[in-house]
């Protein structure tokens, strides 16, 4: 694949969004509610591999009822972001790391490996069509990119599919945590695991997600924003948290971080 030269498409959008309604978007975004006016589409096919990039307007993808994606849950993600610098200039940070682990991802759910080149040379096509929605630098706003991976092959059976989309969108926001920075409630999930021995933990899959929301629900009934996820087999080594880091200062001043150390939850009890 590392020899192959891709030759990009790019059809502009007929119905880009008015400038002055772009900028009001921009002037105060909201966490992946609105999106740019195009999107990335690379094919892959078996005996074909990976064909026709694309650049084409933002709108529904066309999908057949019985595409794998929507009955086996092949489906991979990836988030980056674009930041423009004071010079008006747009970078990424590190998107090869990003390539990679969207090919770990793919591994683990039987999904064909976007070649790295392929994944750079798409935030880049995709930056020079919707640059202008790349916000300024100021109050931590950026353009959100996601890059993802379905299975697209109209089948019902249990393989991998033997068609598969790699797409990319992006959506401007500002800071995550709209309050700022504070302290947050965390509620310690019982009766839900994020991920088990192996699993699909370590997968951006979309299936890991969905298993955390029951969980997040109960922590939001319960006055709390984040949940801690304890691991699956004993309940009693913290795992992770849902949408951040995680790591204890000791009273001592000596801080422990997550990896490679688990911690059991019974030395926290009182």
């Amino acid at each position: 694949m590392a020899d192959q030269t891709y030759e990009w498409t790019v059809v502009h959008s007929e119905n880009k969004l008015p400038a002055a309604e772009r900028e009001a978007i921009l002037d105060a975004p909201v966490f992946g509610t609105k999106f740019t006016d195009h999107q990335v589409v690379v094919t892959w096919e078996q005996g074909k591999g990976w064909h026709s990039p694309s650049v084409i307007p933002y709108g529904p993808i066309l999908m057949d009822p019985a595409a794998a994606v929507l009955h086996y849950g092949q489906e991979i993600f990836e988030g980056i972001k674009a930041y423009r610098h004071q010079d008006g200039s747009i970078w990424t940070f590190r998107p090869e790391m990003n390539a990679l682990r969207l090919q770990k991802s793919a591994h683990r759910l039987a999904l064909p490996e976007v070649p790295v080149e392929i994944f750079v040379e798409s935030l880049r096509q995709l930056i020079a069509v919707d640059g202008d929605w790349v916000p300024q630098p100021v109050n931590e706003k950026t353009l959100y990119i996601r890059p993802f991976e379905i299975a697209a092959e109209t089948f019902l059976g249990v393989r991998p599919a033997q068609r598969a989309e790699y797409r990319v969108i992006a959506s401007p926001v500002g800071p995550y945590f709209t309050g700022g920075v504070k302290p947050v409630k965390i509620w310690i999930a019982l009766d839900s695991a994020r991920a088990g021995r192996h699993g699909t933990g370590e997968a951006k899959t979309g299936g890991n997600y969905a298993a955390s929301l029951l969980a997040q629900s109960e922590g939001y009934d319960n006055g709390c924003s984040q949940v801690l996820f304890l691991d699956a087999e004993s309940a009693t080594y913290i795992e992770e948290l849902g949408g951040m880091n995680l790591f204890f200062v000791y009273r001592d001043g000596h801080v422990a971080t997550p990896w490679p150390r688990r911690h059991n939850l019974a030395r926290y009890h009182p």
